[in-house]
């Protein structure tokens, strides 16, 4: 019974938010990838303010390999982190050039072999760039709103996403990586939930004990 209110509670959210897509504006694997990586700890809304300029000169692997690394660090100074950031980067598109052809690899195996790349990271690869989701990215909206429903008890975002996997047919895992991340940012917001709005709030448990 429970998987059946688990897959209905899926289509009330992809029919609240048919438009939900990656926010990150990228036109390349390759610059997805760097447009994750730069997302760590930082809002999409602020990566796709600085990677613009960055992407009209440099966009390729070569590009970012050959790149001194001072000028990576302020190139991304906005999106913070950047001294880590930067070498990573730098260090990832070495790796692409030299062991990949210069292009991105396509399993998650490989992308998590790949400096700055956790699980999280090659799960939006994969799936944004190559269309082909193995999982679930658990960011914070993500692990929120899956805590909050009953969805997982956990609190790591791999545990997280272990939960969902288990819970969901592969073919919501494209569904599951949009929907749970708009209505966080939209409806299921960390302070002040709008559980009035929500569309959801008849499957979530956190609701059940505030109305039971």
């Amino acid at each position: 019974m429970r998987q059946k209110q688990n897959i209905e509670m899926i289509e009330k959210l992809k029919e609240a938010y048919p438009d939900a897509k990656c926010s990150l504006n990228f036109r390349t694997p390759f610059e997805m990838l760097v447009a994750v990586i730069l997302s760590a700890q930082c809002t999409d809304e602020r990566v796709n303010k600085t990677t613009p300029a960055i992407f009209a000169k440099y966009t390729t692997p070569e590009d970012f390999a050959n790149m001194e690394l001072s000028l990576l660090e302020k190139l991304i100074h906005p999106c913070g982190f950047y001294k880590n950031k930067a070498k990573n980067i730098k260090a990832t598109a070495q790796i692409i050039v030299e062991k990949y052809h210069s292009q991105v690899p396509s399993s998650m195996e490989e992308l998590m072999s790949l400096p700055g790349v956790g699980r999280k990271t090659a799960n939006v690869v994969m799936l944004e760039a190559f269309s082909n989701p193995q999982g679930v990215a658990v960011d914070t909206h993500c692990k929120r709103i899956a805590n909050r429903i009953g969805l997982s008890k956990q609190k790591e975002p791999e545990k997280i996403e272990q939960d969902l996997l288990t819970i969901f047919p592969k073919k919501y895992y494209y569904d599951l990586n949009h929907v749970l991340i708009w209505h966080g940012r939209n409806t299921c917001t960390a302070r002040n939930p709008k559980c009035n709005e929500c569309c959801i709030s008849n499957y979530c448990q956190e609701y059940k004990k505030i109305n039971p």
